[in-house]
């Protein structure tokens, strides 16, 4: 435990932060595999399967818990998984 005050807030800050990236980062693995699932059940329908895209999971408001970069490339690795899902390859 901290000896100094600013000390002991970091570390209340640190725990706060901590928690709230958890459930963040928690969320949006089960916002993804709830929306992958029916690609990968196959009772999607192909040529909509195709328009579906995981953006609306990757939005701005995920910005304070996930980088750009790495919203870019999970929506890009989503979308490349759910176009082989819907064609089965």
């Amino acid at each position: 435990m901290p000896n100094k005050k600013s000390a002991e807030k970091r570390v209340r800050i640190a725990e706060r932060n901590r928690l709230y990236n958890r459930y963040w980062t928690s969320r949006s693995r089960l916002r993804e595999s709830a929306f992958l699932e029916p690609f990968r059940a196959g009772t999607t329908n192909l040529p909509r399967a195709g328009s579906m895209k995981p953006s609306p999971f990757w939005t701005k408001r995920w910005s304070r818990v996930f980088s750009q970069e790495y919203r870019s490339r999970r929506k890009a690795n989503l979308t490349k998984l759910v176009k082989s899902l819907a064609t089965g390859k």
